[in-house]
């Protein structure tokens, strides 16, 4: 049994194996094919926030494998009626894998230690490792390598930014951010990437266009993530400096892609010119979280693909 909490659980060995199942399954299912991989195995879908990409990439990409998806809203009162301990234990007894999208990661690493099926996280305040591995494997589509390449990121030091550093530093890839100082990473995050991802390359710069400039990717996300709806308007001036623009775009080198997980807020942390220019790989990007997903519960439950 395994968990997906950050990708640090996944060592890059692993990360390529998922990538080799979400590319077999993919090229599979443009040809028109839904290969049952796991017949009879159930995810139970445990969200505390909003979903639009997660719940519905999972919930399909389930059902393509040829298992159930049941999604628990708020009726079975998770956190609030029971202990998540005893959530977990029981939860557990019927399902093979849980996906929990919770607005304290410590709440994910707690029903972790309690169920006794694995149990993936779908979004968290610290990490949001499914997006990161949908991130890599667009690029690994478009580029056909991850090695030696150049990560953007330009705006907040976010849980997608914190799970992109762990993911670049596992598949070999150089990350630069550029973001405001008072808004990197924070001390406590520097001392995790030091210990699970040594080897990682990352720089961190306040001047947007030095971090663009030898990317293969430029990606942003908004400025006020959930929970930080209070922080709005003191962050759109922090960030003011940060948006992914034209001009910014011509910093990068031809043919640098653009990505966003979505939603976006379009004329703040991008403009409409870039998210729906030539280079954006936003939609392609989207549409690679079912299948990345797919991969991980493929390689996760055991299947044989």
């Amino acid at each position: 049994m395994r968990h997906l909490i950050t990708l640090a659980d996944l060592t890059p060995g692993e990360i390529e194996r998922v990538f080799s199942i979400t590319e077999d399954l993919k090229t599979k299912f443009l040809k028109g094919l839904r290969e049952p991989l796991l017949p009879g195995r159930v995810m139970a879908m445990v969200f505390e926030k909003q979903s639009l990409r997660t719940r519905v990439s999972f919930e399909t990409g389930m059902v393509h494998l040829g298992g159930h998806a049941s999604y628990l809203g708020s009726d079975v009162g998770f956190g609030r009626r029971e202990s998540v301990a005893d959530f977990g234990r029981v939860l557990s007894q019927y399902v093979d894998v849980v996906v929990v999208r919770a607005k304290r990661h410590e709440t994910v690493v707690e029903l972790a230690e309690h169920c006794s099926c694995s149990v993936i996280n779908g979004l968290t305040d610290f990490a949001h490792p499914c997006q990161a591995m949908a991130d890599l494997y667009t690029i690994r589509e478009l580029t056909g390598t991850l090695a030696g390449h150049t990560l953007a990121w330009v705006g907040d030091a976010n849980n997608v930014a914190r799970s992109l550093a762990i993911g670049c530093g596992k598949v070999g890839m150089r990350m630069s951010m550029a973001t405001p100082s008072q808004h990197q990473f924070d001390e406590q995050t520097h001392a995790f990437l030091q210990r699970e991802v040594p080897d990682l390359d990352l720089e961190v710069t306040t001047d947007p266009a030095r971090a663009v400039r030898d990317a293969v990717a430029v990606y942003t996300d908004v400025w006020a993530s959930m929970g930080q709806e209070a922080e709005r308007e003191a962050r759109r001036r922090d960030f003011a400096e940060y948006q992914v623009n034209a001009e910014l775009m011509s910093h990068a080198q031809k043919g640098t892609i653009f990505m966003h997980c979505l939603p976006a807020r379009r004329g703040e942390e991008v403009t409409d010119e870039v998210i729906d220019g030539p280079q954006s790989v936003v939609v392609q990007q989207a549409a690679n979280r079912m299948h990345a997903q797919k991969g991980i519960l493929a390689w996760m439950l055991g299947a044989k693909s």
